[in-house]
């Protein structure tokens, strides 16, 4: 599992992020860590546009998503 940190980080940022990390890893489940309810939205949005299934838990700091 590759994981991506993107806490503290606005939009498109943490897009741009999960892009490279799938250009980086094609097929890896990624881990992505986000700070704001809205930036794991629009995480979730872009994996789902990319035909990936997301799925999201809330951590201490904001929320975790799984994204395979």
């Amino acid at each position: 599992m590759i994981e991506v940190d993107a806490r503290g980080l606005s939009c498109p940022e943490p897009l741009m992020l999960v892009d490279k990390a799938w250009k980086a890893h094609p097929g890896e489940t990624l881990r992505v860590l986000v700070s704001e309810v809205f930036v794991k939205t629009n995480v979730e949005k872009f994996a789902k546009s990319k035909g990936k299934k997301s799925t999201a838990a809330p951590t201490d700091d904001g929320f975790a998503l799984t994204i395979e």
